[in-house]
């Protein structure tokens, strides 16, 4: 029996559904996540028991396999390495989840503090009462982990001197707070606002009694001296202060001031300032019952509320009591049967065994931007027996006698700072060290000692010199593909022909366009740019295409500023086939034709009718109603947004290219925004002169072609910007660089290269199979450099862009997705060296990557960064994750390859075909190799920044836990050779196919359906696209059809 046990503890098949079960619990605990609630996924997958069984099961299975597998062999340290660090990995888990803790510490600026809340909560409860006439208390506290979606439950029975007392469960409400619920036979209360701490906080004044705020006392109808004593007689308001002050009424933005002890009427809606204290009372004093209630607005409610039954001795009360993370209110006090019980809910608040003083907060923007941040720090001291200053910021840790302290986030008034505390010693360097042994493990496996990874590589080669003796096969494979491409304008209506002939004949020269194209913009993020780069930007968006009428982008850009009304009549905005309810809404006439009914462009002032309505109000009203929007809806968005780029280039305020002198927050202001700027002196001159001038010179140039003046007048203005503006200008050779990107656009170019070189190379290598001849050789070869010169082409505009933006260019969605592609073409060149099948369909998989990164949802937009990814962790974590879907996207598509040949074997051809497939399964077995070994480095790689960056390097964020599901779900894969009844080809091709899913769920599915820290890389949220149904459909028929071809293949025993 004990035998068969540690048999079974220790088999594959526990191993595999092992490897079944966790992934997907994980799934759906993100999904539980998204739907309901972070607690919710704890409550049911996380932190259940189940779960944590799950993992004991997996770290006995790895660490029966060590010796089922003879892993202590020399040969094998590799492999035995990966086994431990995992195993390692699990104890650190367990480790911080039963030892380790965390929490949160709120500082205002030169406060000390020694003192944190925990980020667990807790019920806590003193029961106070008299042994032998004396005074004793009894302490009872637990952490609660408790969410409104779940039947939560828990009860104590305890007892105080032999009296017992029980105290259980009734209610739980999330986002709660304290309100008033009107009820005209209950109390009066007068609600007073205060911001003390940067927050808003509503506080409500009893009438009859004392209130303490921030340590100043009010009073409504109860004459309290020192206190600020508010009176209500006969429906008229008045206000006695011990203090001097000052109020403004916002009506009307009156001022009048509050004298020390003197009776004055009390104004509403007005803002008094007193010293170090503002406070609003923004109505009349109600009536009504003071309880607990679900707040309106969930971004101010930080609390949740907990409602207990309380009995001893045949007594019954119901209480309730408010708390949460990051608060820990006072204990409530109520008797029952004699005993007085005081209760609270929240985080308990811990004693460091030092303190912490914040000497100053920081917050920086980008340039003329008020809330987009691009870093914030906290200047400390901490306060000990030796002290010392400190700067703690975005991945800067203050690390001391074992506490960790992160920048989490700050007070909105900018005068505060909260800090993330971590205390967990043992567990980080516990798992740190499983890390660390996994990454040697893993470089292992390429170079020493006797691995799968090595005796795959030398069967490639024995299989390549048998293919050599072997004829080849015929095979007929036709691929037709078309490449999308942005249509010339040739639906010209009737009434726009004349604002055409207009604009063509005021053009401004080419040569000078460009120059203004130099000129650079502050955008609304901060990002400075040349104005070539937003005039390419306007020209593709809206219109789909790089010209218009033989202008490219900066002579538009030019003519727009100069004469905006002829722009609201030319047909610029493109309409996207198949809705043809828009161009009916619009009043765009329909051009027939053989083909399609259809009319491409629409001018701006067709979107509006003869009073100034907008048409399109209606439906994006619908839309956005609308939580997934169909695609009608869609293509109304998408229109709303070329619409409103077009009106802001006509506007003009997107042009901002004057800096405002001495401005703290590098502030640039467009035109029509100068009288907004306070310009001073002959500052205010030459910015309201110098646009006018500059475009009457344009005007004048036009007559004479000499554009002396106007090239003079733009350099003044260059001038300007750098008297001013010089600190954040960027240099003029990137400037260059960035304009040389924008005009070549080489990645839209790409994608259409990539499909059409691929798929040529991958139908002419097919040819070769059948019938090989020297000019198939050398046209392969041909094709082997046109490979070469694409991925060159690529790397070169990965490196442009990275020198452009400043940053590695795979932080957002689109810069990831031609990364990837980058990645997929890089292993397709690295393996096509044993296998010229792999090259071409690495290719044209490459191609379509970037054709995706090309569609309406994704911004190809440089833009700053966010303040966590500014850092070193962005190159290597990003990097090497991200680059691991290459491999991945590489290993679905020679599955999908090797499926197909083995629809087309026939007993003829079943020896060449068993051949080819086995070199393919071969390539595809060390592509996942090496994909799920960088996919594992990068994960855990994350886990350490996250360490850095927020406190704890495993949080459950569903991009995370989607890497960690597409890491088991390929190690099952890549171990489904050890299992009985899940070895052979077939199964394993066709399961690279499929666990592809997994990978696009952690690459598109977190970003687009799910929640977490990672938004910062998300785009909008979309509905899932109609391909990947067809994708579905098309891999189960070409699962089960091959399944019964390859009996044809394979003998029984072979299968």
């Amino acid at each position: 029996m004990k035998k068969q046990l540690f048999k079974y503890l220790f088999s594959t098949r526990l191993t595999a559904v092992l490897f079944i079960f966790y992934p997907t619990a994980m799934a759906f605990g993100t999904f539980i996540e998204s739907w309901y609630s972070t607690d919710t996924a704890k409550i049911w997958i996380y932190n259940a028991r189940w779960f944590e069984l799950i993992m004991v099961f997996m770290a006995i299975n790895f660490f029966g396999n060590i010796f089922k597998y003879r892993l202590l062999r020399k040969e094998k340290w590799a492999t035995l390495m990966i086994h431990l660090s995992f195993l390692l990995i699990l104890l650190g888990a367990f480790v911080t989840r039963y030892i380790g803790y965390e929490g949160m510490m709120p500082i205002r600026e030169g406060a000390t503090e020694s003192k944190f809340l925990t980020e667990k909560t807790y019920l806590t409860v003193y029961v106070d009462g008299e042994i032998n006439e004396e005074p004793r208390r009894k302490k009872l506290e637990t952490d609660l982990l408790l969410s409104e979606h779940v039947n939560n439950d828990f009860s104590w029975n305890n007892d105080f001197n032999g009296q017992d007392f029980s105290i259980s469960f009734v209610d739980f409400m999330e986002n709660a707070t304290e309100g008033l619920v009107i009820d005209e036979s209950g109390e009066r209360y007068l609600k007073i606002v205060e911001a003390g701490d940067g927050n808003r906080h509503d506080h409500y004044l009893k009438e009859g009694e004392i209130a303490n705020i921030h340590n100043i006392l009010f009073t409504l109808n109860k004459f309290q001296a020192g206190a600020i004593n508010i009176r209500l007689d006969a429906g008229l308001y008045f206000i006695t202060s011990p203090f001097e002050g000052e109020y403004m009424r916002m009506a009307d933005q009156f001022k009048g001031t509050l004298k020390s002890d003197s009776e004055s009427p009390l104004q509403l809606r007005s803002l008094y300032t007193l010293p170090n204290f503002q406070f609003v009372i923004p109505e009349p004093a109600l009536r009504g019952k003071f309880d607990i209630v679900k707040a309106e607005n969930q971004s101010d409610a930080i609390q949740n509320a907990l409602r207990l039954e309380v009995s001893s001795q045949g007594e019954v009360e119901l209480v309730t009591l408010l708390g949460g993370k990051g608060t820990s209110n006072d204990p409530k006090q109520i008797t029952v049967g004699g005993l007085d019980f005081n209760l609270k809910f929240g985080s308990l608040s811990k004693e460091l065994p030092f303190a912490i003083k914040l000497n100053d907060f920081i917050a920086e923007k980008y340039p003329g931007t008020e809330k987009s941040y691009s870093s914030f720090m906290s200047k400390v001291t901490v306060v000990d027996k030796s002290p010392f200053d400190y700067e703690v910021f975005m991945n800067h840790v203050l690390d001391h006698k074992g506490y960790r302290f992160f920048q989490a986030s700050f007070n909105p008034d900018e005068k505060g700072t909260i800090l993330s505390v971590n205390h967990d010693q043992w567990g980080t360097w516990i798992t740190y060290t499983g890390y660390m042994l996994l990454y040697l493990s893993m470089i292992g496996i390429f170079f020493i000692g006797k691995t799968r990874f090595k005796d795959l590589s030398n069967s490639l080669d024995k299989i390549n010199l048998k293919k050599k003796a072997l004829t080849a096969l015929v095979l007929v494979f036709g691929l037709t593909f078309t490449s999308l491409k942005a249509q010339d304008h040739s639906n010209k209506q009737k009434s726009a022909i004349d604002f055409d002939s207009i604009i063509q004949a005021d053009a401004f020269s080419l040569e000078h366009a460009e120059k203004f194209g130099e000129l650079i913009i502050q955008d609304s993020g901060g990002r400075m740019k040349p104005a070539n780069t937003f005039s390419s930007e306007l020209l593709r968006k809206v219109s789909k295409s790089d010209t218009y009428k033989g202008l490219n982008s900066d002579q538009v850009l030019l003519s727009i500023m100069n004469n905006p009304a002829v722009w609201y009549n030319v047909p610029l905005i493109y309409l996207k086939r198949g809705n043809d309810s828009i161009r009916k809404l619009v009043g765009i006439q329909l051009k027939e034709s053989i083909f399609r009914k259809t009319a491409e462009y629409a001018p701006l002032l067709s979107f509006f009718d003869n009073k100034g309505n907008y048409k399109l109000a209606g439906p994006l009203e619908e839309a956005y109603r609308e939580s997934v929007p169909n695609q009608f809806q869609k293509d109304f968005i998408e229109l709303d947004r070329r619409v409103n780029l077009l009106y802001s280039a006509l506007e003009g305020k997107v042009m901002r290219i004057f800096p405002i002198p001495n401005n703290k927050n590098n502030k640039w202001v467009s035109f029509p925004e100068l009288k907004e700027a306070n310009f001073t002196g002959k500052d205010s001159l030459y910015v309201q002169n110098i646009l006018p001038l500059y475009f009457q010179s344009l005007r004048l140039a036009q007559q004479d072609n000499d554009y002396t003046q106007a090239e003079s007048l733009l350099e003044s203005i260059y001038g300007f910007q750098k008297k001013f503006g010089s600190d954040i200008l960027p240099s003029e050779d990137r400037v260059k660089a960035e304009i040389s990107y924008n005009k070549y656009d080489i990645f839209k170019k790409l994608y259409s290269w990539y499909i059409y070189a691929g798929t040529l190379f991958f139908v002419l290598l097919l040819i070769q199979i059948f019938k090989s001849n020297k000019i198939i050789s050398i046209t392969v070869n041909a094709f082997k450099i046109l490979m070469v010169l694409l991925f060159v082409l690529h790397t070169g505009g990965l490196i442009s862009r990275w020198y452009i933006s400043g940053h590695a260019p795979w932080s957002d969605a689109y810069e990831s997705m031609i990364y990837v592609a980058w990645a997929t073409q890089f292993f397709g060149l690295a393996f096509g060296r044993k296998s010229t099948l792999t090259m071409a369909s690495t290719a044209f998989v490459a191609g379509m990557i970037l054709m995706i990164a090309h569609w309406n949802w994704m911004d190809p937009a440089i833009a700053n960064l966010v303040p966590v990814l500014d850092s070193y962790w962005l190159m290597i974590h990003v990097a090497v994750i991200v680059g691991s879907y290459g491999p991945f996207a590489l290993g679905m598509i020679i599955g999908g390859v090797s499926l197909l040949l083995m629809l087309v074997a026939t007993k003829k051809n079943k020896e060449k075909i068993k051949l080819q497939i086995k070199e393919l399964t071969i390539i595809n077995e060390l592509a996942l190799t090496v994909g799920l070994i960088m996919l594992t480095i990068g994960n855990f790689l994350g886990g350490m920044w996250a360490n850095e960056s927020w406190g704890r390097y495993w949080g459950w964020d569903p991009k995370e836990t989607w890497a960690l599901i597409s890491i088991m779900v390929y190690a099952f894969v890549i171990h489904m050779r050890l299992v009985p009844g899940l070895r052979g080809a077939w199964i394993f091709n066709l399961m690279s196919v499929v666990a592809f899913a997994s990978i696009l769920m952690t690459y598109f599915g977190v970003n687009f359906y799910l929640v977490g820290l990672h938004s910062y890389a998300s785009g909008d949220k979309i509905i899932t696209p109609s391909f990947i149904y067809y994708a579905i459909v098309f891999v189960s028929i070409l699962g089960i059809a091959s399944y019964f071809k390859s009996k044809v293949l394979y003998r029984k025993s072979d299968a």
